[in-house]
């Protein structure tokens, strides 16, 4: 028999049940028994659609309250000490309190979850004293066995991998860390297997990325310490995200099975297999369907690689797999009855992947021909969505290669900083948003109005007219210096633009989460992408004429669009990345002859679309670089192209990103911005930026002193002539009075600054 295997599920039901079950507990709506029962139906429910679906290996503790990675860490009751922790089970407040902060204690670093759209928790080791508080693992294997008779495969990020993402330790001390921490992973290990657990997944997604050699004879003293402590468990040690570094090393380590990537790391895994074969005491998990896409798999060419793979693997040591978990696509393609009918017949969500897994399991052990019409109609509905006409318009093709051979740099920074500076005239330190206001519930019921007709398009205009009106007037009173409209006629940074462009479609369920309960319904980018009209001109016009100030017009850049959207597998995304930079520079002269002088493009998804393997990081960064200037370069020197990036560590871009040669550059950093500090400290930074001085993503308002001691320290190696001020990010998920506090904060922060450098030498006005 060929098993299948899934490697985790989305968490947050068809509906977003998980969402609003988290949100209703931190208003204080559901108490803390109401979120585990709410919580524990939707985990249940997961369950029973793999069972229902025929997968053989079945993951639990995939499931999450917010976030893995701080699962982790607080099972093994590492809690950074500003929270109080004395001990104990992590208490739910504690849990929540790292992921958003508490009053007086800032909440945990987040960043990018290696080179895709989820956020992790950033675990905190100094001074950590890392102990086994509860055995996650096994509570959700007896959940699962006891409620509807599934004998479950834990999940548990690997000890190496854990490491890698923390911080709050020295290189140095690794090993130290690892011998703190495998007793704690003995402990979870031998408590399963005398529970009855037959298999373990334990995720080291970082061996795919360049890992040293001392790494892997770390690794080796990992899991032979396993399999001398816990002989009777099996071990899946599961990669994913690209192809294995190692390969011959890996093979060798002494667990039952092996996971590897066959969709974004297909070409380097096979090739490893071809060239040294699989070793025959092992299980080979085979992550032959994309668990990040939302297409078909072309299910006959996949039923050919695992052929080709069963030459090295006995079916019998074969399990069908997803790439990686389902955590990264939506629930259900079911309900998506309004999208074309080609379309929707070439999507693939979670429950869809389910059927086709399966259906290559027994495709593979039957030889195919029970199969052979499912794998037909796969192949068939792919087909049809590649002759669409949306596929082939040569009139965007030509034009997109006609700008490709046109210059893409500006006027030198000095020429434009001058223009610039007698324009504006602005202070030193000037203060602003980086886009979006607090979206309230009076908004969303307007957009929703407007979208089932109840509303007129005058009417709904008229709406978002009073809402500009209403934070324009109270930008100025607050004392901001470059105002921005707001967003309120927008729902989400992507979404917004791809509704007005051609080329795109939209679900009406496809929701994925992002971070915390942040969920996030990409676009599917199905066709040639195009500008159709002006976007974002109305609402940016309108706001300019209600102030002398400067507003900025605000749009999402091209690899943002592309990175966060589920984008066609046809051709490469540098191509459809310069289609959209060509749509978006249509859209950029717009404003410009509308008058508005600043236009921010906004780019926070570059360093996520990173490829994993550092060969490779060089070409994608040009292309990246390339694609927002094309968007951007066609302005005068007199209008100051500003750009928003977020969730980063980018001391090993910082070239790539000053070569973008954006006016002014902001930094989402407030969580780590020591960090970032320090990467200005070996590399110059000679264009205009600002760095976050508050975190956005927590209801904690932060006092002036903070503000003011995070732009002291960023004065240390920046530039104080060109230094901005300005939040980590938009502030639409915040509510009204706390944002308009936390700007007051920011405003009197900048005014403090301002009155220490002013008059200074070498305080040179932006």
């Amino acid at each position: 028999m060929v098993r299948s295997s899934v490697l985790g599920y989305p968490r947050i039901g068809v509906h977003r049940e998980w969402k609003k079950a988290l949100e209703a507990f931190w208003s204080g709506r559901l108490g803390e028994s109401g979120l585990h029962e709410e919580l524990q139906a939707i985990r249940l429910d997961h369950l029973r659609r793999l069972k229902e679906k025929g997968i053989h290996l079945i993951p639990v503790n995939d499931f999450s309250y917010y976030d893995h990675v701080l699962d982790t860490a607080v099972m093994f009751g590492i809690v950074p000490r500003r929270f109080g922790y004395t001990g104990g089970a992590v208490p739910l407040s504690t849990y929540y309190g790292i992921a958003r902060g508490l009053k007086d204690a800032p909440a945990g670093e987040m960043t990018k979850w290696f080179n895709t759209n989820y956020h992790y928790i950033v675990p905190e080791l100094d001074g950590a004293e890392p102990v086994l508080t509860e055995n996650k693992p096994l509570l959700a294997y007896r959940e699962a066995r006891e409620k509807l008779g599934i004998s479950g495969k834990p999940v548990l990020l690997g000890p190496l991998t854990f490491l890698k993402l923390s911080k709050g330790y020295a290189e140095r001390d690794t090993d130290a860390w690892i011998g703190r921490l495998l007793p704690l992973y003995v402990q979870v290990l031998r408590e399963l297997a005398e529970e009855g657990a037959e298999w373990v997944q334990l995720d080291e997604p970082v061996l795919v990325t360049n890992v040293s050699e001392a790494d892997v004879q770390r690794l080796k003293r990992i899991y032979e310490t396993f399999a001398s402590a816990v002989p009777r468990i099996r071990i899946m040690l599961q990669t994913y995200f690209e192809s294995l570094e190692h390969y011959r090393d890996i093979i060798r380590l002494p667990v039952q099975g092996i996971g590897l990537d066959f969709v974004q790391g297909g070409e380097g895994n096979l090739s490893s297999i071809r060239a040294h074969g699989f070793p025959e005491d092992k299980v080979l998990g085979a992550g032959v369907i994309d668990g990040r896409g939302i297409w078909r798999a072309p299910l006959s060419g996949k039923l050919k690689l695992l052929r080709e793979l069963s030459e090295f693997v006995s079916p019998e040591r074969l399990i069908v797999q997803t790439s990686c978990s389902l955590l990264h696509v939506p629930v259900t393609a079911k309900g998506e009855t309004e999208l074309p009918a080609g379309l929707k017949n070439a999507l693939a969500f979670a429950d869809e992947k389910l059927e086709e897994v399966v259906l290559l399991a027994r495709a593979l052990a039957d030889g195919g021909a029970a199969d052979d019409a499912g794998l037909e109609a796969a192949d068939l509905a792919l087909d049809l969505l590649q002759r669409s006409p949306e596929r082939s318009r040569g009139d965007i093709q030509q034009a997109v290669a006609a700008i490709l051979d046109q210059p893409t740099e500006r006027s030198p920074f000095g020429v434009r900083q001058t223009e610039q500076r007698k324009k504006w005239k602005l202070p030193l330190f000037p203060t602003t948003t980086i886009g979006s206001f607090p979206q309230s519930a009076e908004v969303r019921t307007a957009r929703q109005s407007w979208r089932r007709g109840e509303w007129s398009g005058e009417q709904y205009a008229g709406f978002i007219r009073g809402q500009i009106d209403r934070w324009i007037d109270l930008q100025e009173e607050i004392g901001l210096d470059v105002l921005v409209h707001g967003e309120f006629e927008r729902t989400d940074m992507v979404e917004f633009f791809g509704e007005k462009l051609a080329g795109f479609a939209f679900t009406r369920n496809g929701w994925v989460q992002s971070y915390g309960s942040r969920c996030v319904k990409p676009p599917i980018i199905y066709g040639d992408a195009a500008f159709v009209k002006p976007m974002t001109v109305e609402e940016t016009k309108y706001a300019q004429s209600r102030t002398p100030r400067p507003v900025k017009g605000m749009l999402t850049g091209p690899i943002t669009i592309l990175n966060w959207s589920f984008v066609r597998d046809d051709l490469p995304r540098e191509e459809i990345a310069y289609q959209l930079a060509y749509a978006l520079r249509q859209e950029v002269e717009a404003l410009e002859r509308a008058g508005i002088g600043m236009i921010q493009v906004d780019e926070p998804a570059v360093r996520e679309g990173l490829p994993l393997k550092e060969a490779e990081h060089a070409a994608y960064l040009a292309w990246a670089v390339r694609a927002f200037r094309l968007a951007t370069c066609s302005v005068q020197d007199t209008t100051q192209i500003h750009t928003h990036m977020c969730y980063c560590d980018f001391h090993d871009m910082i070239g790539s990103i000053e070569a973008m040669d954006a006016d002014v550059i902001s930094i989402e950093t407030s969580r780590s911005h020591g960090e970032l500090i320090g990467s200005f400290e070996t590399n110059t930074y000679r264009l205009g930026i600002g760095l976050g001085v508050y975190d956005i993503h927590s209801p904690r308002i932060p006092p002036v002193e903070e503000m003011t001691s995070m732009v002291e320290r960023a004065l240390r190696v920046l530039e104080p002539g060109l230094f901005w001020i300005n939040p980590d990010c938009g502030l639409k998920t915040r509510g009204a009075e706390e944002t308009a506090a936390s700007l007051r904060h920011m405003v009197e922060a900048a005014r403090i600054v301002r009155a220490k450098y002013e008059g200074k030498a070498g305080a040179l006005l932006p």
